[in-house]
């Protein structure tokens, strides 16, 4: 089965080049060596770009005084020499920590400026941070640049009444259970909204979550099928085989010599 059009030009971006997938840096590709523990830093986000990523995955939370940052943890403590709940936080101690000692945590906005030419797969991590997105994606005009996802059902649909269906979303959990549940994929289309993408891991535990089954159900419904957190070249090889339609990784160099490899590589030149 072809590829699905879902009307999102940040998916069907895919289209322009059959068969290969998008390839998404994962909190910007810390898993290069040399950017250890420099996950969603201004410094992983270009090594990736100089890669020739234009897809890059971030995080994002609300500060305690209403800061957009791209953040993954709901604390500082594990990735920064801060410390303290990120949604109690303010701008001073924010400014103050350093990811991995050394790098400053980034605002939403200044990514969205600095990469002007990327788009973002952009996870919603606390209260707030979906209206606070709403607002930047509205200002910055920035609708075709970013996909939004989170764990939270309450927040994805805080973000899609906000945002009027005019952003590209993911299915929650719960919606992918929805969807794994429904008899057709009519009626899993349905269920989940007309959600366009549907992000999930490979495997839970030693059972396999993307099928080649479950790839054509889920481009029958008319959504695309991303898959997390890819690093191993034999397994993006066989992901790429099953027809999925995005990767995520933490190895943008490893996931970029596979595709290269198979000429699916997408170069932004």
């Amino acid at each position: 089965m072809s590829r699905p059009v879902t009307g999102f030009a940040y998916l069907d971006a895919l289209l322009e080049t059959p068969g290969t997938v998008l390839a998404l840096a994962h909190r910007g590709g810390a898993g290069v060596p040399g950017l250890e523990g420099l996950e969603n830093t201004a410094v992983a986000f270009r090594s990736a770009y100089a890669l020739g990523y234009r897809y890059l995955e971030t995080d994002v939370h609300l500060s305690a005084d209403g800061r957009l940052i791209a953040f993954h943890d709901d604390v500082l403590d594990r990735v920064t020499d801060g410390v303290g709940q990120v949604a109690a936080v303010t701008t001073a101690v924010l400014d103050a920590a350093r990811i991995g000692g050394a790098e400053p945590i980034p605002m939403m906005a200044d990514l969205l400026e600095e990469f002007g030419d990327c788009r973002f797969n952009i996870d919603l991590k606390s209260v707030g941070a979906g209206a606070a997105l709403a607002d930047l994606v509205d200002a910055t005009g920035s609708h075709d640049r970013v996909c939004v996802g989170s764990f939270s059902l309450a927040r994805m649909r805080e973000f899609r009444r906000r945002t009027g269906g005019r952003v590209a979303t993911t299915a929650t959990p719960a919606e992918v259970v929805a969807h794994l549940l429904a008899a057709t994929p009519s009626l899993a289309r349905w269920a989940t909204g007309g959600v366009p993408v549907l992000q999930v891991p490979h495997r839970r535990g030693p059972v396999p979550v993307v099928t080649a089954s479950f790839v054509h159900r889920v481009h029958a419904a008319g959504a695309h099928l991303h898959v997390w957190t890819i690093d191993d070249a034999d397994e993006i090889a066989e992901l790429i085989g099953l027809g999925v339609d995005g990767i995520f990784t933490d190895r943008p160099d490893v996931l970029r010599d596979v595709l290269t490899a198979r000429g699916l590589w997408r170069d932004p030149s």
